[in-house]
């Protein structure tokens, strides 16, 4: 199972309708369409979460971080708000640079992967990738491992989905993102989008 949620509008994503905070734009990307956000106001809220039921996944994106951001930011948040969740985020060094950051809370068991070693230059197209087997969460940017992580996992139950900001309203994103993919499974790097 693949559910790819293209950001070429601001209405739907596939049959779900968008609760759309602020203004964010619709703009061309190197890749195909993406929404850009303004780090203030600007998300999307939509009333699903395409892991619910899922034991196993990959989560892809393309997305450009731009300067001027808050140093924490959360882009892509599922789940519920402080329960059971996956996120990404990603944090700006304040030099020019990025970094990611992948979290993962399921019951007892919580792993954050900050890739504090792997530093990126903001204003620029990367692809994430997010893949969790059930008990190890690994994160990719352009298809190259970052960190990998010991977490016990459970299929998430309900939840929603947030787009440019977290859940609850904090931490929002400065920058774009383009195409989702969700795959029920877990991905090899030369099998992620390209």
């Amino acid at each position: 199972m693949q559910i790819v949620w293209e950001l070429d509008n601001l209405e739907q994503l596939d049959d779900n309708k968008l609760d759309v905070s602020g203004r964010p734009a619709v703009i061309a990307g190197p890749y195909g369409p993406a929404i850009e956000f303004d780090g203030v106001q600007d998300a999307l809220f939509i009333g699903t979460n395409p892991l619910a039921g899922l034991e196993v996944f990959t989560i892809e994106l393309a997305f450009r971080p731009d300067e001027g951001g808050l140093a924490e930011q959360r882009f892509l948040h599922l789940g519920e708000a402080n329960g059971d969740r996956v996120l990404f985020e990603t944090r700006l060094t304040g030099t020019g640079y990025w970094y990611l950051d992948t979290y993962i809370s399921s019951g007892d068991s919580d792993r954050a992967l900050l890739n504090e070693g792997h530093l990126h230059p903001v204003g620029e197209w990367y692809h994430l990738a997010l893949t969790c087997d059930g008990r190890d969460e690994t994160n990719f940017v352009n298809g190259v491992e970052e960190a990998s992580g010991p977490v016990d996992f459970a299929p998430l139950t309900g939840g929603q989905t947030a787009i440019g900001v977290r859940l609850n309203r904090v931490c929002w994103f400065k920058g774009a993102i383009g195409q989702i993919r969700f795959t029920a499974g877990v991905l090899a790097p030369e099998e992620f989008m390209r």
